[in-house]
């Protein structure tokens, strides 16, 4: 009987993870679940230990996780949980090891010490909301999908009712939505969106790979573009969870600091990217038979070849592999979601296309495609007009970008089934 290990980081989350620990009692004794399926709940509250006599903020952080500590230990919930504090003063973090991906890693370390081949890893965040069928279906999900070594699951932020707010994480989804239906309609293998509270992992699978990368921002990121190396990584799940939006300085980049900058104007780091650029990516793919018998060039070629710096790349893997079919997963493992991101931050920035057009040229070729189609209901169609009339992405009306952000989420949501 497998066991769903449930993993959350906190810093500074005392108004936010008693919700998420509702949430997750809610859906373990929804229906069937809480019969039939052990859960346990780890959850790591962590800070630098030297913030405890740094600045009157980190002073304040370091209070708030003291006190959140003392409402873990209180509470009596109703699945077991463990806590792991790396927050008192002499446990925090040292030197240079901390940050959110050290806390996942702690988290994972110590699930793997104690899991079983088939368990389920489920990473969360402090501020993570799902519906009480959530877990069950994950459970569901990957009993009828026994190839698959993990799933990034699909999410939602829901909406704050501040502008502000709203308009920064809209901008950011529609982003983040583009390039994923862009990735799917190219049928990229790292097709996927990374969101450190929707990923779900089979304990042996994170074994393989030796666990999470700790690194200071992107953690999710490279864990699920490890996972895709090593297996298929589902896409689909018939429930979502909801992230919080909310700004945030903590990490280099990621929802809170994308925020932070798109609110305050600065859209360069997460542009609109043009479907020409992906379609360059997909006419590489199309050339990986012949690429195994002799070079060529494209312009994604030629940017993995500068990138790697090595002018003998392609014939070094053809030593090594025995067929097409293995040169094709070897050329895959190259040309990964970094260098496909690395590729469109290129060339957006040597020949720059407006956001605006972007936008709108891609919701064009987007409704040709009939998987894509039908989700487009009324509501895109009375915001196209203000959508063509518009002279920037910023002037667009916070309900005009709500309506592209749901818009672009059921495109998503339509690709991602048909392709699960």
């Amino acid at each position: 009987m497998d066991t769903l290990h449930i993993a959350i980081p906190a810093m500074d989350e005392l108004e936010y993870l008693p919700q998420t620990l509702q949430s997750i009692e809610a859906s373990v004794f929804s229906g069937k679940s809480s019969s039939e399926r052990p859960y346990t709940v780890y959850i790591c509250v962590n800070q630098p230990d030297d913030w405890w006599n740094d600045t009157a903020e980190h002073r304040r952080i370091c209070e708030s996780n003291a006190a959140l500590l003392r409402v873990l230990e209180e509470c009596r919930p109703s699945c077991p949980f463990v806590v792991i504090d790396r927050s008192s003063k002499g446990s925090g973090w040292t030197g240079k090891n901390f940050g959110v991906g050290w806390a996942r890693k702690v988290l994972f370390d110590n699930i793997l010490s104690v899991a079983a081949p088939d368990d389920l890893i489920v990473s969360m965040d402090a501020d993570t909301q799902f519906g009480k069928d959530y877990l069950q279906s994950l459970l569901d999900n990957f009993a009828a999908h026994p190839e698959w070594v993990a799933l990034s699951a699909p999410y939602y932020h829901r909406l704050t009712g501040d502008d502000g707010t709203d308009r920064a994480i809209l901008h950011y989804e529609i982003y983040m939505r583009n390039y994923a239906i862009n990735m799917l309609r190219i049928g990229s293998p790292y097709s996927f969106t990374a969101i450190g509270s929707a990923i779900v992992v089979r304990a042996e699978s994170l074994r393989k790979i030796g666990g999470i990368t700790p690194v200071k921002s992107g953690e999710d990121f490279y864990l699920v573009q490890k996972l895709t190396k090593m297996g298929p990584v589902g896409s689909w799940n018939p429930e979502s969870v909801y992230p919080a939006a909310r700004f945030s300085d903590r990490v280099f980049f990621g929802t809170g600091p994308a925020m932070s900058k798109t609110a305050s104007g600065d859209l360069s780091s997460y542009p609109i990217y043009h479907h020409s650029l992906f379609t360059k990516v997909a006419a590489t793919y199309s050339l990986t038979d012949e690429l195994y018998h002799h070079d060529l060039h494209s312009e994604f070629l030629d940017f993995l070849q500068q990138q790697f710096n090595q002018s003998d790349l392609w014939s070094t893997i053809r030593n090594n592999v025995k067929d097409s079919n293995q040169f094709r997963r070897a050329f895959h493992e190259k040309a990964d979601g970094l260098r496909i991101l690395q590729f469109l931050k290129q060339k957006q920035k040597a020949e720059p296309i407006p956001d605006i057009q972007s936008l709108r040229e891609n919701l064009m070729l987007f409704l040709t495609d009939a998987r894509c189609a039908k989700e487009a209901d009324n509501g895109l169609e009375k915001a196209l007009p203000e959508i063509q009339a518009a002279d920037d992405i910023t002037s667009l009306s916070t309900a005009t970008l709500a309506i592209l952000r749901d818009t672009l989420r059921d495109m998503e949501m339509a690709l991602r089934h048909t392709l699960a």
